[in-house]
Parts: structure tokens; sequence; C-alpha cells
């Protein structure tokens, strides 16, 4: 009998360092969709931060930090990320588990926001893009969340279906920025 062996999505790929910059992969613990009913954002936002310490993000924003955050998504849609939502939150939005269905990764360093400028059609620049900063958007050819989370850093996800297209895409970029000098 074969033995199955728990691998993650970017097992052997990363981490990875060129340069200054470094991806590594994340492991974000709980991923929850959690989209409002219709007239319940405002108690949604009260049960959330009772529950879990933030409020919902404003449109392209996250609250909370390392551990647990809230990321806005789409209208009317944030991902509770990290922390396992309440019961309560049911009776203001349907919550459902996306755990499985995310790659999660972290860049950072020295010249991340030029790796990402070779990806995305987005103004990352720190006088733009701050922290808790957050856009759904492209990057190279797949769909994806990006957080400013530090000065330096961004968490980046795509659905776990592109997770080596990922690596693929940021590893050339890293690459490229590296051969500048």
């Amino acid at each position: 009998m074969d033995k199955l062996i728990a691998q993650t999505l970017c097992d052997g790929l990363l981490p990875l360092t060129i340069g200054t910059v470094s991806v590594t992969e994340v492991d974000p613990g709980a991923i929850h969709a959690v989209s409002a009913f219709q007239g319940q954002a405002k108690s949604l936002s009260e049960a959330m931060k009772a529950a879990h310490g933030m409020a919902l993000p404003a449109p392209n924003r996250a609250t909370g930090k390392s551990g647990a955050r809230a990321v806005w998504f789409g209208p009317g849609q944030v991902m509770l990320i990290g922390s396992t939502p309440d019961p309560l939150l049911s009776a203001h939005a349907a919550v459902v588990d996306q755990s499985d269905a995310w790659a999660v990764v972290r860049l950072e360093g020295d010249g991340a926001e030029d790796v990402l400028a070779r990806l995305v059609p987005v103004d990352l620049r720190p006088q733009q893009f701050k922290r808790g900063h957050t856009a759904r958007t492209l990057l190279f050819h797949m769909t994806a969340s990006i957080t400013r989370v530090g000065e330096k850093a961004f968490q980046i996800m795509v659905f776990r279906s592109m997770a080596t297209s990922l690596v693929h895409d940021l590893q050339r970029a890293m690459e490229g920025v590296a051969a500048r000098g």
C-alpha cells in the first residue's frame, strides 16, 4: 500500500530568494469567505469586531494583523484569514470555508515593488499602496489578491491550481530585477 505524505501547494518550489527579494509559502490557517446579507453590513462589522477584534474592511483595505486578518475581496465580500469564524457571524452573513481553495505566499525585500511592477497593472509603490491596502487584480495572467502587509512585504493569494504558475512568474520577475543590479 502507498503511504500518503502531506505536502503543501508549493512544496519543493519555495522558499526562494533571488537578489534582495524572497518569496515564502504562508500557511494562513482557516480562510472563510464572508458575504454580508442585504442590509447587514453594519451589524456584521460590529459582530466581527466583537468576535475577532477587527471590523469589516473598507473596499481595497484589510483589517487585523498577521494571524487574523480580514481582506476585502470584492463588493460585499471579505476573506477572513487565519481565524475560524465565530458562529454568530452566520446571523449576518453567508460564511463559506475556502481554506483549500487558495495558495498564499509572502513576497518581501528591497525590490519587492519592482518585482510586482513587472507582473501587476496596479501602482504598488508605498506612497500609493500603504500597509493594509489590498487589490484584486491580475498577476501576469492569473487573478490574484495582493495585500501590503509590511513596509516591503506583500501577501499574494491565487487559486490553488495556480500555485506553480505563481512561483514561476515571481521567479522570472525576481531574476529580471536582480539582473539589473
